[in-house]
């Protein structure tokens, strides 16, 4: 692993864990850290999942919380209501306790009992192979891709904003100003409001903004020429996106699933469906690692203008 990617996590693990950490002769590829109170650490590495024999106790749970939000849980309640806390770097670090709930919401969560590093980490030029697909004659296509979790698409969105952003001779498309409704912090991995994945010199950020809510603040306020969003399944998001089509802004998506009929098989993208708002599907597999792209599909010809399934690395 780069050190760019442990020396956050590094700085926050308790001794016992950190030293376990070590002991793992390959790390370029971990995905996550599993700690759970009285529990065997579990590592995710690669497709591998690693149980070490360190059995993290109370103290090291309370001591990764503590320096997480710097000695002030207080201030990252917002965050932590939602589960989980960013840190530099862009790592995210989900948790688990006892909620605590006031009129039918999450206000804060107590007794963390079970926490999960994710590893973020960009992968430069990931999307390049597919770029063709989402650019037509130096416009933005309006894309969504379909994707089982933990099969790249938010890595892969990612890098697609940035060679948006930036703009790519080769197919002639000259940087666009783009937004990201990062609702989930997950695209540009926002600390204090700054991205720590390069989404590209022309990119705006709503983090932790509502898809429904960002599409609207973005047409109104910062005149995207495109959008580019995570995870849609609302009847909300579906709207937005409607209305931002009909802005003349082109778009970029997600959803989660395993081809192109889950699109047409939910009744929450039936107007997405009929009001014809994507013109590309790129679906994705694991199936030779995360990131591997089965077919893309065309909305207008009815047909995949690509298949055979090959990975993006």
């Amino acid at each position: 692993m780069k050190k760019i990617e442990t020396n956050e996590i590094y700085n926050i693990l308790p001794q016992g864990i950190k030293l376990a950490l070590k002991d793992q002769l390959s790390l370029e590829n971990l995905q996550e850290i599993r700690i759970r109170a009285d529990k065997p650490l579990i590592f995710q590495i690669g497709d591998k999942e690693i149980i070490n024999k360190y059995v993290p106790n109370p103290e090291d749970i309370k001591t990764i919380i503590q320096r997480i939000s710097s000695y002030s849980v207080y201030a990252f309640e917002e965050e932590i209501k939602n589960g989980y806390i960013t840190i530099k770097g862009g790592h995210r670090i989900g948790i688990c306790g006892r909620c605590v709930v006031e009129n039918n919401e999450v206000k804060t969560i107590k007794n963390v009992a079970s926490i999960n590093f994710r590893i973020c980490r960009e992968i430069p030029k990931c999307s390049n192979k597919i770029m063709k697909y989402v650019i037509d004659g130096g416009d933005v296509i309006n894309t969504i891709i379909i994707s089982p979790p933990k099969c790249g698409k938010t890595t892969i969105i990612r890098d697609i904003a940035k060679n948006i952003s930036n703009g790519i001779k080769e197919l002639k498309l000259k940087g666009k100003k783009v937004c990201v409704i990062d609702e989930r912090s997950e695209i540009g991995a926002c600390y204090y409001g700054i991205p720590q994945m390069d989404l590209g010199v022309r990119t705006d950020i709503l983090d932790g903004c509502p898809k429904s809510q960002g599409i609207i603040m973005a047409i109104r306020s910062m005149a995207p020429e495109v959008i580019v969003c995570d995870e849609i399944g609302t009847n909300r998001d579906v709207e937005s996106i409607i209305n931002a089509l009909n802005s003349g802004v082109s778009l970029v998506t997600t959803i989660h699933g395993y081809g192109v009929e889950d699109l047409y098989n939910r009744s929450v993208f039936k107007d997405i469906v009929d009001n014809k708002v994507f013109k590309r599907a790129i679906v994705l597999s694991n199936r030779q690692g995360a990131g591997t792209v089965e077919y893309v599909f065309d909305f207008l010809k009815n047909i995949n203008i690509w298949e055979g399934a090959g990975c993006l690395k």
